[in-house]
């Protein structure tokens, strides 16, 4: 695509932004933005599609939905995605196209029949799958979905030209089949693992694809020669459809779909979170599949540097860039390298906390991107950010990540800022915590503040500036931001101890924060005691082992670090203590610390058992640093003679929380400088289910 007399982008990026033809339709460039969940769903239309749109205006070439469910005979429920059960889900639906299509990108549908993965908890119809088969959902569910037969599958058939209609209907250019990561039933009878069927539709590969062609190609006669149809693949599933076989499919069926949208493996393996997977590990099984068709592939591999998006294509591994996560952290990613910003990229981190929103039935959120899901709800955009209002200057106490974005957003309003920090660097925990092992790329979220912030003259960092009460009042700024974060209890409280236990000092015992500090125990046997269940304990207890210490993990939960099912990344953990060598002690409490050893209760009879250790190391919860607060609280009727308009703690200082929460908090503050709103509005916007006509009630 030539460039257009805005863009400064670096000639060696001009091969992203070709222009590419998807059957009938082409895309204006190489950047897709593959589906991808966001808590939203049919509760929160609006909100999605104004999160779309904002992709629309960030410059990609393609934007697709999340997974949209297609037929009521196989829903997901309790999680929330879309639905096109009927017509009356068409508007919601074309509303989100028509926003997708603003500045010219290509609206995409995911058309999903879950199968094996709809447990039909809401519709309570009886799941259908290739064969008889128990449901595979994230709750284990105890339902089974019975084999299809013939008729059930020629209503599966003309149930997907049905949707295929709806879609049109809805104004999509894309429709795409959904058949990766173990969720869509076109995997399911492509997978041996999921198709042990004995008639034309089972056996050989041959017979296993028959589903996948009748579909693609009745599809295509349904909608006719203005759509394109895609299908999205797993590259690879361990004892079932195996990377061989995908490609002898996709080799065999190599010009039936408009376009090869491929995925890694089960959704954790595609969606891998940084500590484990590094940038563009899906290659090794996408290598050499462009050479098996003549249609686009797209592959992901949470893209965030534009050189390794240009090896991609000019090696002919793919065609088109796709990514979720990274357009999730920053949804301008194609019009910042068309632009020649790439140093304002905010690149994605790998954390997976955009994941817990659809995994936790809640609104998504994004550690880098404070604004994801905001966008309709509070009016935030990515880029754009209202001017200061009546008020001149903010002081910042704290340069943590809290802090740092309250800086960037309110010195991009206008505001004269002054962050204050009391030691000698900016970032805070996220300085210290992307020191620990597999979390190096977390540090991204203190270096795109810092290099946002290094641009601005109206924004004055100091360092080694640890403020009283009396300094803040006699400084007499107008609005301040206390973001002195949190430091991790040292007395075993936490969700299964309320109170303080027992601990004999002659037990060393260590938090986080001395391990992090470098403070380690000096040898022998380490008891670490999980009670925070996020990524904290299994890390600490990888550092531990690194420096040559005997780990022994206790946790009260059932599994090693269980909050982490939310980011897709538990098991691996798990295996990872295993792999190390750690001893791990599930369903089992630290009630007691002891000289030479600790006190076990099981968490679910009290039975009581000791072990011995040199040092104990307790990952519990942490308390708010907000002595500051607590005095200029206590110094309240002085702040308007002092010139103070707001004082507010924000991010850990708070209430300590994951990243994600204290980036919002900070963005939050500085959005909300010197807005007035009712004493009891809602802070966003919310969409409220119709209610139906009452003469339905009998």
């Amino acid at each position: 695509m030539p460039k257009d007399s805005t863009s400064k982008r670096d000639p060696r990026y001009d091969i992203l932004f070709e222009p590419v033809k998807i059957g009938p339709v082409t895309a204006k460039n190489r950047f897709y933005q593959v589906p991808h969940c966001n808590g939203g769903g049919y509760r929160d239309p609006s909100a999605a599609a104004q999160m779309r749109n904002i992709k629309a205006q960030g410059g990609w070439g393609v934007i697709f939905t999340e997974q949209v469910e297609m037929h009521q005979t196989s829903e997901i429920t309790p999680f929330i995605e879309l639905r096109l059960w009927e017509d009356k889900d068409i508007p919601g639906l074309a509303r989100m196209a028509e926003a997708m299509k603003t500045d010219g990108a290509l609206a995409g549908i995911e058309l999903a029949y879950s199968g094996v993965n709809g447990g039909n908890l809401y519709t309570k119809e009886v799941p259908m799958a290739p064969s008889h088969s128990p449901i595979l959902t994230f709750y284990k569910d105890p339902v089974s979905a019975r084999a299809m037969d013939k008729q059930d599958i020629r209503d599966l058939r003309r149930w997907h030209r049905n949707a295929c209609l709806r879609a049109k209907t809805a104004g999509y250019d894309i429709i795409e089949l959904y058949g990766a990561h173990g969720f869509g039933v076109i995997q399911h009878f492509l997978s041996p693992l999921t198709n042990q069927r004995d008639d034309e539709y089972g056996g050989s590969l041959e017979n296993r694809a028959r589903l996948f062609r009748e579909l693609i190609s009745e599809c295509k006669d349904a909608v006719g020669d203005s759509i394109a149809i895609s299908v999205r693949l797993s590259l690879e599933e361990i004892g079932g459809l195996e990377n061989p076989e995908v490609r002898d499919m996709i080799e065999m069926n190599a010009d039936l779909p408009d376009l090869w949208d491929l995925g890694h493996g089960t959704w954790e393996d595609c969606s891998g979170p940084s500590r484990f997977t590094e940038e563009g590990a899906q290659e090794p099984l996408v290598r050499g599949i462009k050479e098996l068709t003549d249609k686009p592939v797209v592959g992901v591999g949470r893209f965030t540097s534009p050189d390794a998006m240009v090896s991609q294509i000019k090696r002919g591994v793919l065609d088109f860039i796709g990514a979720a996560r990274p357009s999730i952290a920053d949804p301008f990613i194609p019009r910042k390298i068309d632009e020649g910003r790439v140093e304002d990229i905010r690149e994605c981190i790998g954390c997976n906390i955009c994941v817990t929103g659809d995994m936790t039935m809640s609104i998504s959120r994004c550690t880098q991107n404070p604004t994801f899901m905001e966008e309709w709800r509070k009016g935030w955009h990515p880029e754009e950010i209202d001017a200061k209002g009546e008020t001149e200057n903010v002081l910042i106490i704290g340069a943590g990540p809290a802090g740092l974005e309250a800086a960037r957003a309110a010195g991009e309003r206008g505001y004269q800022v002054a962050l204050a920090e009391a030691g000698t660097e900016l970032g805070g925990r996220v300085a210290l915590e992307c020191q620990l092992p597999g979390l190096a790329t977390w540090g991204r979220v203190c270096d795109y503040r810092q290099h946002q912030i290094s641009t601005m003259p109206n924004v004055e960092v100091y360092f080694d500036s640890r403020l009283s009460a009396q300094d803040v009042l006699d400084f007499g700024f107008e609005n301040v931001a206390i973001a002195t974060g949190s430091t991790w209890r040292r007395d075993g409280v936490a969700r299964h101890n309320l109170l303080p236990i027992s601990i004999d000092d002659a037990m060393a015992i260590f938090t986080p924060d001395d391990l992090m500090a470098g403070k380690l125990p000096e040898g022998g046997h380490v008891v670490l005691y999980d009670d925070d269940h996020y990524y904290m304990g299994g890390v600490l207890a990888e550092l531990l082992v690194q420096k040559g210490l005997e780990v022994t993990l206790v946790t009260p939960a059932n599994l090693v670090s269980e909050w982490t099912l939310n980011t897709l990344e538990q098991h691996r953990i798990q295996a990872r203590m295993i792999e190390l060598g750690v001893n791990i002690i599930t369903a089992q409490a630290v009630t007691s610390v002891e000289a030479k050893g600790v006190t076990l209760a099981c968490a679910f009879t009290g039975r009581t058992r000791t072990i011995d250790c040199d040092a104990t190391v307790l990952v519990t919860c942490r308390l708010p640093n907000d002595d500051l607060w607590q005095a200029l609280k206590a110094r309240e009727d002085e702040w308007k003679g002092a010139g103070i308009k707001k004082i507010e703690r924000i991010g850990d200082a708070n209430a300590p929380a994951p990243i994600a929460w204290a980036t919002y908090a900070g963005h939050r503050f500085a959005r909300e400088l010197d807005v007035v709103r009712g004493e009891d509005e809602l802070s966003f916007r919310r969409e409220v289910t119709e209610l139906a006509p009452k003469e339905t009630f009998r």
